[in-house]
């Protein structure tokens, strides 16, 4: 059986140059090592908050790599270099606006700088590609949020099967009739 891929691209002008070190991105891997039981690689990208590098990172990860999800992080509030809801505009055939509007739900509990978050989701080819905030606590507040519609969401774009470990994360799937 062959392992899934998942992108992980953090969006960061500063992690890209090595001035700090990404933990966000880390948090993701750490995050989707306890959610799913299926065997899984990640593909881990840091790039800076540059529209072209984001885009073409999102395209490589998707139809070069195969990865059925790719999560971003960084790049999604209103300051001039935040563009990775751009770039994910950019090369999605079809935006998951729903995405975006419950992680800001979720995260307006925690903080009222929420409604600065651009966070969206969108479907390239057979690709989901799901824009996180950069601050490793609310990547997991969002992920506990918006990945039980993920799986789904993969197999009604023709992505490999995700199994979840219920322990942690409950997935929701329709009953077949």
């Amino acid at each position: 059986m062959q392992e899934i891929k998942i992108g992980i691209i953090t969006s960061s002008d500063r992690a890209a140059a090595n001035v700090y070190e990404d933990i966000s991105g880390k948090e993701i891997i750490r995050t989707l090592s306890e959610y799913l039981t299926s065997p899984w690689e990640p593909v881990y990208r840091v790039v800076p908050d540059e529209q072209d590098q984001l885009e073409q990172t999102m395209v490589e990860l998707s139809d070069g790599e195969g990865c059925c999800l790719i999560v971003t992080t960084g790049g999604t509030g209103p300051a001039l270099r935040d563009v990775t809801p751009e770039a994910t505009e950019a090369v999605c055939q079809k935006m998951m606006p729903g995405f975006g509007e419950l992680m800001r739900q979720v995260s307006l509990a925690y903080v009222p700088t929420a409604i600065l978050s651009r966070q969206t989701a969108g479907i390239r080819n057979r690709s989901l590609i799901v824009n996180l905030p950069g601050k490793p606590s609310a990547i997991r507040q969002c992920l506990d949020a918006v990945f039980p519609a993920i799986p789904y969401c993969i197999d009604l774009i023709e992505g490999p099967f995700l199994e979840a470990n219920a322990e942690v994360i409950q997935v929701f799937r329709p009953k077949k009739k």
